[in-house]
């Protein structure tokens, strides 16, 4: 049932950034032209879908577990530091110069256009690269850890 749910999910959410034309490059970069020929169609699937969060989180944390799964894992680190700002940049920047962002970008892998196999080829080995810097034994970023005791 978790394989199933998870499936239904992706399949609505990839049909849902197709429709919305968040796979198409082109039209990504005319929305963050905003100095230029704007096009502010994909404020209202951004809005949207903040809209959606904004109602269903509060309602979904009251649980103790996500109805097929276990407890929710929800970040812990609450401040703005080096590494967020740097990870922001650096999304924003990927995301301006290619028009595409992880989630459209793995939908338009269905296409087998070059823009998008390279970006994802690109992605997959930037998170590798950033699985080394985060170090295997407490998971954090920057070596922080979480335990008592700890640096």
């Amino acid at each position: 049932m978790k394989l199933l749910s998870a499936f239904v999910a992706g399949l609505v959410f990839a049909l849902g950034l197709g429709l919305a034309g968040m796979t198409q490059p082109a039209k990504v970069i005319a929305f963050l032209d905003v100095a230029g020929r704007w096009n502010p169609t994909l404020a209202f699937v951004m809005g949207g879908a903040v809209v959606v969060g904004l109602v269903a989180f509060p309602r979904i944390l009251r649980r103790r577990a996500a109805l097929l799964g276990d407890a929710f894992a929800l970040p812990v680190r609450r401040r703005i530091d080096a590494e967020l700002l740097g990870g922001a940049a650096l999304f924003g920047v990927g995301w301006g110069l290619s028009g595409y962002c992880p989630g459209p970008a793995v939908v338009s892998l269905v296409t087998f256009a070059a823009p998008a196999l390279v970006f994802v080829t690109c992605m997959a080995v930037g998170l590798q690269l950033g699985g080394w810097v985060v170090r295997e034994d407490d998971g954090q970023p920057g070596g922080e850890t979480t335990g008592e005791g700890g640096t």
